[in-house]
Parts: C-alpha cells; sequence; structure tokens
C-alpha cells in the first residue's frame, strides 16, 4: 500500500488498499461496496452484518455471508421478527456463521425494530436515505488521510443515536459509518480509485426513496 491509499492491481486498475488483492475481497470492492442500496432486505442485512463484524475483520463475515442468509431466512425482518429461543440456539449451534448470543438477539430485536421504522417511514430506505449527509459535511478531496482520520462521521453520529432511542442494538456511529460507506450513502472510494467515478455516477442517477 502506498501513502495514497491506492494500490493497482494485476488488471492495471487503481482501487482501494483494503481488498488486499483477494479475489472475493475484490469483487466485493469493485461490484458491490458504495454503489448504492435502496432494497429493505438488502439495507437490514448490511446493518445486522455490520454488528456481527464489531471485533473482526468484514472479511471475516464476507466469507460466512452465505451462511448468515441461510440462518437467518435471507434477513428478511418479517421473518426474523418472529425467531424464538429454538431459532436462538439453533444459531448457536451454527459454525457457519459467527456464534455470538448476543448478536442474534440484537439481530432478532433488530427485526422487530425494523418492522416498526418501515411502519413510521414507509420503508427502511427512506429512513435511511433521508440521513444522508449534504456536502457541506462531506471533505472537498476524499483521500486516505480524511479515511484514517475519520472512523465516523456527524451524520453516522446522529444515525446511530437515533436507532438508539429507536430500541436498535449494536449500531454505534463507527458501525453505521461502515453501514453508510457500504451502501452507497456516501462515496468513500479513494479519489484515484477507478470506482469512484462509476458510484458517484450511480449516486447522481439515483432515485431516493
Amino acid at each position: 500500500m502506498t501513502e495514497t491509499g491506492i494500490i493497482t492491481g494485476e488488471d492495471g486498475k487503481d482501487r482501494c488498499f483494503w481488498h488486499g488483492n483477494l479475489p472475493e475481497y475484490l469483487r466485493y470492492h469493485d461490484e458491490e461496496w458504495g454503489r448504492p442500496v435502496v432494497n429493505d432486505i438488502r439495507l437490514f442485512e448490511k446493518i445486522c452484518l455490520e454488528g456481527f463484524q464489531s471485533g473482526l475483520s468484514w472479511l471475516t463475515i464476507l466469507r460466512k455471508r452465505e451462511n448468515f442468509r441461510a440462518a437467518f431466512a435471507g434477513f428478511d425482518f418479517e421473518k426474523v421478527a418472529r425467531f424464538e429461543e429454538a431459532d436462538i440456539e439453533r444459531c448457536l449451534g451454527d459454525a457457519g456463521i459467527i456464534r455470538h448470543r448476543g448478536k442474534i438477539v440484537s439481530t432478532i430485536n433488530n427485526a422487530r425494530r425494523a418492522i416498526e421504522l418501515r411502519g413510521e417511514f414507509g420503508s427502511l430506505a427512506r429512513y435511511f436515505w433521508s440521513h444522508e449527509p449534504g456536502t457541506a459535511e462531506r471533505p472537498d478531496v476524499f483521500d486516505f488521510a480524511h479515511l484514517r482520520a475519520n472512523p465516523t462521521t456527524p451524520a453516522s453520529v446522529r444515525i446511530s443515536k437515533d436507532l438508539k432511542k429507536r430500541g436498535w442494538t449494536f449500531v454505534g456511529p463507527t458501525t453505521v459509518y461502515a453501514f453508510m460507506q457500504a451502501m452507497g450513502l456516501v462515496n468513500d472510494h479513494i479519489e484515484g480509485c477507478f470506482c469512484r467515478k462509476e458510484v458517484e455516477a450511480m449516486r447522481r442517477a439515483l432515485v431516493r426513496p
């Protein structure tokens, strides 16, 4: 990795450093991360997986993502909200996921809170995108130095506080910021990464919910 936070892949393309040229991580960087999402199931999945990721690497979660989807009914929060103690025990016995009781219980709780949030706002997408930070909160140039210096943002702090008031758990400001980055509420591909222009074009074209 260089001081710019940009590395060049075998294909000659310049990218953010964090994928480390690992094949599955590189695909995630190129094809998913930062590209705007307005699908409620995907938004719910991501904020739950970010909670599971706390204290671990995202690559660990990414490699287990299909197992998580199988364990949590594809992150259909209507279904997860109906999970009972037997489902908690089933998940605790599932070696394919992170077997952390608190995080499993949190996912079920958050599914119930998601239903409430959808009832109030019409969709999770409408709620989260209503918190999209304006240009005044964003740096003129998003470089590696800014990324390192800002593990949270004012917007992620606001969302975190609001979700906690609504009863959500495992939604601290760092977790929420990682969610925002991944779901395209901000474009945090570093200047010089080939994805940055692609993501910005998608964000300009996006019809906000």
